[in-house]
């Protein structure tokens, strides 16, 4: 049998003209290009083009091949960037916003200045560009300095190119390593899975496995092993045991189970690797060997003491609430508010008043909001100085509403600076007797760990919530441990619904749900099911319901007022499809209307919008995860869009930031906690059915204030409230709260 022989390698020059399709991931593109012949008829080339950008003149390798539906293709396999020689060229390649400062209507004036010397006096001479009309020395000095970024970026392009690196990440990298950037992907390509945002260990693995890191090194060992534990922290867990984390890594790094506890074992002698512990199992039983990762052993053990700290404070700045005549005091209070408290409600406002740290807790429609607000007024009566406070935007501008005091985002209130150290901790607490905190099941370990540390001993904490919601998004389950019957924490649980709230489809409805029994969907002027067995049938009515029917019945605003939770991000009517119908409903392509590409996005001013990881060197004082905004001014120029964020702040991003953006039409309900929309329409599918669980529907339902609407199956609602949550997370903060130190 004769050898296939493969063409052999041929050259092509062109200006790339348009990309068709980009994978983010692996770099493969398809692309139209300009030889320059051929009456301005663009050929098709695919292969990786990893950092190519439209307007730039490509000196591609390759072989030439047919495709059966697109015909004649060039398949690149490795290609140089060449600087256009043409006026023309020259024009395209500098409009294409490839250079930070120049849009096209820039270079149109650039060129026409210096015609084919242009490339040279940017190189050479660039504060010579302050002769082109209208250029000033601020965005000469932005021109010259993105010019050599640019040429930088490019060096390390080429050399990631050759290890599979995508795009957006290439330059993420470069961004941190600078001129080491090549030197840290050879040398030691497991650090950058810590370092750099959006690199996870499977990629750094990939690229070392390229740059020819052996399979069985200890350093890949030991980089899987941490990657293992931050996945499980990524799943809300503070600690793995210690048999789990090793099948895990087992499993994930496919090497021999001795060598990965010879690895564990280094690790855990390393001060910064990991830290085991033994500590009760589930519920109590049998003793475990939990594994962390140093910050979350550290945040649980700093919780835990100085939550038994501030219990067991001698000093009290509150301490006219400990001879208060509370017959009087109440009697006061409800001619304040107009309404008396029940019984329940009373011991609530008694319990925050007199102990250092309280937790009150219940549904929808049972009055929390008004027992906080008659904590506050009360407080504030005995020139108590409060401060209230809640994990989003949205919570804290509702509970500013509440009790008409200000009140702002736990990161706001604790000054959070780059690098996540708060400017308020222990050395320097906040200056408060009362700190209050909505929306409590929200709490993370390591941002409650930064709250806790931030109150003055003698002040009193209290935090609010729900605990049949669900968990945090970050580790831990703060709420929960807080409220376990053996822990030292004091509670109410405010259980009776109010008769006004009993009206309420919306508050019926998230009780029968958490009850275990199905939501009543007919006969409700505020709570409907639109039935559609199909998933995909479920995915097209949502963006019906939300973007047409609910603004045309209720008269909302489909982008501010209605919010569409899905249980899961990928699928038919998941977050992710239902975001590209939406902002096609919602946010529709116009010509007067600019617009930027990035990965598989398209961002519009006007585009709802969420940030989707916590950037503590944004805005005054960081924009966390969560975060939702609307985009208002998007510029080709200087290649950066704005957003005005749900805490009134205009925060800009820059093109190559778009990854920490994603649209927010629709989102997760995991990514939905802490706020509240007038209308949520919720798909509920049997595409889901692994997610589908009591508390994800039901936190899903309390998010709405006014209207919710169900779109989907009969007999998945029917899962979802049958299914109790699977398992507890791995903690050992309601040991720890009740004393216990490590067994053994």
């Amino acid at each position: 049998m004769s050898q296939q022989v493969m063409p052999r390698l041929a050259v092509l020059e062109g200006v790339l003209e348009r990309i068709t399709y980009a994978n983010e991931e692996n770099g493969y593109t398809v692309a139209r290009v300009d030889t320059g012949r051929g009456g301005g008829e663009l050929l098709t080339v695919v292969g990786s083009l990893l950092g190519a950008q439209v307007g730039e003149s490509l000196r591609m390798e390759g072989r030439w091949g047919s495709h059966p539906q697109y015909g004649k293709q060039f398949t690149v396999e490795n290609y140089t960037t060449v600087l256009p020689a043409t006026v023309q060229g020259i024009r395209r390649y500098l409009g294409s916003g490839l250079i930070k400062g120049i849009g096209p209507r820039i270079a149109e004036r650039i060129v026409d200045h210096f015609g084919v010397d242009t490339f040279d006096v940017i190189e050479q001479e660039p504060k010579r560009l302050i002769e082109v009309p209208g250029l000033g020395p601020k965005r000469t000095k932005l021109i010259g300095a993105a010019w050599e970024e640019q040429k930088a970026i490019k060096e390390v392009m080429v050399f990631l190119q050759g290890v599979g690196v995508s795009t957006s990440i290439a330059v993420r990298i470069y961004k941190k390593y600078e001129d080491a950037s090549i030197s840290v992907v050879k040398n030691q390509p497991y650090r950058l899975a810590a370092d750099v945002w959006g690199i996870g260990f499977l990629t750094a693995d990939k690229i070392a496995q390229a740059v020819g890191i052996p399979h069985d090194s200890p350093e890949r060992v030991k980089a899987g092993l941490q990657y293992a534990l931050s996945q499980s922290t990524d799943q809300g867990h503070c600690f793995l045991p210690e048999e789990q984390l090793i099948a895990d890594a087992v499993k994930l790094l496919q090497v021999d189970t001795g060598l990965v506890i010879e690895c564990l074992a280094e690790l855990a002698a390393d001060e910064e690797g990991v830290v085991r512990e033994q500590v009760p199992g589930p519920d109590g039983g049998e003793p475990v060997t939990a594994v962390y990762l140093v910050p979350f052993h550290r945040a649980e053990l700093s919780l835990a003491g100085q939550l038994r700290r501030l219990l067991r404070a001698d000093e009290d700045r509150m301490p006219a609430f400990r001879e208060v005549d509370w017959d009087k005091a109440l009697a006061w209070l409800a001619q304040r508010t107009g309404a008396a408290l029940a019984p329940e409600q009373q011991a609530a406002v008694k319990l925050a008043l007199t102990s250092r740290v309280a937790v009150l807790t219940g549904g929808p429609g049972c009055g929390k909001s008004f027992t906080v607000r008659s904590i506050v007024e009360l407080a504030r009566a005995k020139k108590a100085k409060v401060l209230l406070a809640a994990p989003t935007g949205r919570a804290a501008k509702r509970l500013a509403e509440l009790t008409g005091a200000d009140a702002s985002t736990v990161h706001r209130l604790l000054e959070l600076k780059p690098g996540g150290d708060a400017a308020y901790d222990r050395d320097r607490p906040l200056d408060a007797d009362l700190v209050v905190v909505d929306e409590a099941s929200m709490l993370d370990l390591l941002l409650a760990n930064k709250l806790i540390k931030a109150v003055a001993m003698g002040a009193h904490l209290l935090l609010v919530g729900d605990v049949d919601q669900l968990p945090s998004v970050g580790a831990g389950e703060v709420l929960r441990d807080l409220l376990a019957d053996s822990g030292p924490v004091p509670s109410v649980r405010l259980t009776r619904i109010f008769r006004q709230a009993q009206q309420s489809g919306v508050v019926t409805n998230a009780h029968r749900i958490n009850s275990g029994m199905q939501p009543i969907t007919s006969g409700m002027s505020d709570f409907f099911l639109f039935v559609a067995e199909e998933t995909e049938d479920a995915g097209r009515l949502t963006v019906d319901v939300a973007a047409r029917r609910i603004p045309a019945k209720f008269g909302l605003d489909p982008r501010r007022d209605v919010q569409v939770l899905a249980p899961m991000h990928r699928g038919p009517a998941g977050a992710g499809t239902l975001n590209g119908l939406l902002q096609q409903a919602i946010t529709p392509a116009r010509p007067d209307l600019p617009e930027k590409r990035f990965g598989g996005r398209v961002f519009r001013v006007g585009d709802k919008v969420t940030q989707i990881r916590n950037n503590y060197d944004k805005g005054r004082n960081g924009v966390f995860n969560g975060t939702v905004g609307v985009v208002t001014a998007l510029n080709t120029d200087d290649q950066r869009l704005t957003v005005l964020t749900d805490e009134d702040e205009e925060v800009p991003y820059d093109f190559d930031e778009l990854d920490e953006l994603a649209h927010a039409y629709a989102v997760t309900i995991h990514r939905s906690q802490g706020s509240e929309y007038p209308a949520v329409v919720i798909p509920v599918t049997t595409g889901a059915w692994m997610m589908l669980q009591r508390n994800l529907l039901y936190t899903a339902v309390t998010r709405a204030k006014k209207l919710v609407v169900l779109v989907g199956s009969r007999k998945a609602i029917g899962q979802a409230v049958r299914t109790v949550s699977a398992g507890r997370r791995f903690t050992a903060l309601d040991h720890r709260l009740a004393g216990g130190s490590p067994i053994g």
